[in-house]
């Protein structure tokens, strides 16, 4: 069987707490990232400074209604038992979501890319993106050509990191040439390989696109 979807709900509630097999411990917040627009509906999700604007990457087959929607981010806080306070707290986006509807997520599939069949994956297996530079992003389709800076290492994109007073983000960038925007965050612990999920009402309409990054392990 493919990877199972986790209790994200869980993962969204500002208070969580779960503790890590390293002996860490952490503290689960939702930290705002604006409203990202989708012109056209179609989601991409991808490392930007990597992939963005590279023809490599292609939007989820599951599209949505063009409009703009909430990003957040569920970012730990994490400590070790019995050693005093760092003097800035350590954090960790565990997990970035787009919000499509504010109703109960009562189901999860795979956010997928054409021409991936979940049939094809072995057990506890997943598609996702790979993720290089230790970032991931939301942006529609229409915004692929807008941020052509952020190969150069500098523009928008480079700067929402770099000037704020914690780069995890979520950071909402806007492209000074088109206008088009781009919601990005750190990914976790940093590179690697990390699922989309697609969230769905009782009533099969899309709630939210959904990237885990693997920081809080399942509530015990």
């Amino acid at each position: 069987m493919p990877m199972s979807p986790r209790d994200y709900t869980w993962l969204f509630t500002p208070g969580s707490t779960f503790a890590h097999e390293s002996g860490t411990t952490g503290v689960i917040h939702v930290a705002p990232g604006g409203e990202l627009d989708l012109p056209t509906g179609r989601v991409v999700a991808c490392d930007p400074f990597v992939y963005l604007g590279s023809g490599d990457v292609e939007p989820f087959t599951v599209s949505v209604t063009p409009g703009r929607y909430r990003v957040e981010a569920a970012v730990a806080t994490l400590s070790r038992p019995g050693e005093p306070p760092a003097g800035e707290p350590h954090l960790r986006v565990a997990a970035a979501r787009l919000v499509i509807r504010d109703e109960p997520t009562t189901g999860w599939e795979l956010a997928l890319l054409p021409g991936q069949d979940p049939a094809e994956l072995k057990e506890d297996e997943f598609f996702g993106y790979g993720v290089d530079a230790g970032t991931g992003c939301f942006y529609d389709a229409a915004a692929e050509e807008a941020f052509p800076e952020a190969q150069e290492d500098e523009g928008p994109l480079w700067d929402a990191f770099e000037d704020s007073d914690w780069s995890g983000g979520p950071h909402l960038v806007t492209s000074p040439s088109t206008g088009h925007t781009l919601a990005a965050f750190t990914s976790g612990w940093g590179d690697g390989f990390y699922p989309t999920w697609i969230g769905r009402s009782a009533s099969g309409e899309v709630t939210c696109f959904l990237t885990d990054f693997f920081v809080a392990p399942d509530p015990s």
